[in-house]
C-alpha cells in the first residue's frame, strides 16, 4: 500500500495505532440525552425505492463537469463497476452496479452497521469481555486474552494474536500477551471474525439473518441473494471462528452507504441508530505510525477506516469507508450528501479457494489507486 497512490488494501493497514483512553470511557448504550441528539452532517435524507433514480446529467447533483475526468481514471483501472450517489440520486455509474460478487474486509463495516440497533436497545453490551461470552479455542486463550471486550473487537485492538480462522490480516503478527487488551491497533481477522461470533451470541441471530433482516430487506436492496452468503474459514480449520463473507452488488452497497449518510434513516424509519452512525464512524484508533505500510492517513473506528486524519478540508468532515481487498470500496461523505462506491468484481469461486487456504493468488491488474479518484470526484463538485 502506498501513500501517494493509496493503494488501500486493507492488507495493509496501519499496525502502529493506538486505542486512545476516551475510547475506553464510553458507554454500553445511548442513554445520554446529549450524545443521543448530537447532531449529524445534513443530507439531503432522500433515498431510492426499489430502484435507483438517476440525474440527467452529472451537472443537475452539482458537478461542475460532466465526470469524463473520472471514467478515463477508470478505464485503464481493473475497475467492474463504479458508482456516485449525490442527493440519493444516481451521478455517474460504470459498468454493471447489479453483478454481484465479493466485498472481502468491506464486509466488517457492515457488521459494524448491523451492531447499531442491538447496542441500542441494550442486547450488545460493548463492555462485555469475550471471556464472559465464553469465547476460547482449542489451544485455549490466555487469561490477558479473554478479558478483551467486544468495544476491542470493533477496534482491532483486542491484543489476541491467536491464528485467525480466515486469510487476510496484516503482517508481522504481535506475540501472543504482549500487549493489553485495547491498547494496540493490529489488522487482525481473529478480531473481526470473533466479532460475527460474538454477535451471533449476543442476539441469538446469524449475521446473515441479522442482515437480511435489518438491512437487505428495509433498504430494499435490489440484488441479495441470502444463498451467495458465507461463513468461510482454513481448510483445515486454524481457530474457531470462520469469517462471514459477503457477496454483494455495487448499488446494494450504495444503500448502505446512502443510510449511513442520512443518519441511519431510511423512508424516514431509523435503520441503524443516528447515535450509533455517529459514534461508529468517529477515530477511536488513531494513527502514530505506518509501520512501513504507508497508511498513516486514515483513523479507526468500528469497522470503518476514517479518512480524516490524512484530509482535513471541511469536505471531508466526519467522513468514512468501507474497504477491501482486490478494490472494494464504499466512500461516505455526509457533509457533501455524497457516497462513493467502487468495485473490482472476483468470480465466486475464487473467493471461496482464497478464504479457505487454497490459494494466495491475486487477480491480474493490481489494485486501483482509489484515493485519486475520490479527490477528482470532491474537486469537481460545485462550492
Amino acid at each position: 500500500m502506498t501513500n501517494n497512490g493509496f493503494l488501500l488494501s486493507r492488507r495493509g493497514a496501519v499496525q502502529t495505532l493506538a486505542a486512545g483512553a476516551a475510547t475506553l470511557a464510553l458507554k454500553d448504550t445511548f442513554t445520554s440525552p446529549a450524545f443521543a441528539a448530537a447532531a449529524m452532517p445534513a443530507a439531503s435524507g432522500h433515498n431510492p425505492g426499489a430502484h435507483w433514480e438517476k440525474y440527467a446529467k452529472p451537472q443537475d447533483a452539482g458537478f461542475t463537469s460532466d465526470l469524463t475526468n473520472i471514467l478515463e481514471m477508470l478505464y485503464p483501472a481493473p475497475t467492474t463497476s463504479f458508482m456516485i450517489v449525490r442527493g440519493g440520486k444516481i451521478a455517474l455509474s460504470y459498468g454493471d452496479l447489479g453483478q454481484i460478487s465479493y466485498l472481502a474486509s468491506s464486509r466488517k463495516s457492515i457488521m459494524s452497521a448491523l451492531y447499531g440497533k442491538y447496542v441500542a436497545n441494550g442486547t450488545i453490551k460493548l463492555s462485555t469481555t469475550i471471556g464472559q461470552l465464553g469465547v476460547d479455542e482449542d489451544d485455549g486463550l490466555m487469561p490477558i486474552e479473554k478479558t478483551a471486550t467486544v468495544r476491542d473487537l470493533l477496534m482491532a485492538s483486542s491484543g489476541i494474536y491467536h491464528p485467525p480462522g480466515s486469510p487476510g490480516s496484516g503482517p508481522n503478527t504481535p506475540a501472543r500477551g504482549s500487549m493489553k487488551p485495547g491498547t494496540h491497533f493490529y489488522y487482525n481477522n481473529w478480531d473481526f471474525n470473533v466479532v460475527g461470533a460474538a454477535f451471533a451470541k449476543m442476539t441469538g441471530k446469524t449475521v446473515f439473518q441479522a442482515f437480511a433482516e435489518d438491512l437487505a430487506g428495509p433498504l430494499e436492496m435490489e440484488d441479495f441473494d441470502p444463498a451467495r452468503q458465507h461463513m468461510l474459514g482454513f481448510d483445515p480449520p486454524h481457530s474457531r471462528y470462520p469469517a462471514y463473507v459477503f457477496f454483494l452488488s455495487g448499488r446494494d452497497m450504495a444503500r448502505l452507504g446512502l443510510c449511513m449518510i442520512n443518519g441511519g434513516k431510511w423512508n424516514g424509519k431509523e435503520i441503524v441508530p443516528a447515535a450509533w452512525v455517529k459514534e461508529s464512524t468517529a477515530v477511536h484508533v488513531k494513527a502514530t505510525g505506518d509501520g512501513g505500510t504507508g497508511n498513516k492517513d486514515m483513523g479507526y473506528g468500528y469497522l470503518w477506516w476514517i479518512p480524516t486524519e490524512g484530509r482535513k478540508t471541511p469536505e471531508w468532515a466526519n467522513s468514512y469507508a468501507a474497504q477491501g481487498n482486490y478494490g472494494q470500496y464504499i466512500f461516505c461523505l455526509p457533509a457533501l450528501d455524497l457516497v462513493v462506491v467502487h468495485r473490482r468484481a472476483v468470480t465466486d469461486e475464487f473467493a471461496i479457494a482464497r478464504n479457505v487456504g487454497h490459494t494466495n493468488a491475486n487477480p491480474a491488474g493490481g489494485e486501483i489507486a482509489i484515493m485519486p479518484v475520490i479527490d477528482a470526484v470532491v474537486a469537481t463538485l460545485k462550492a
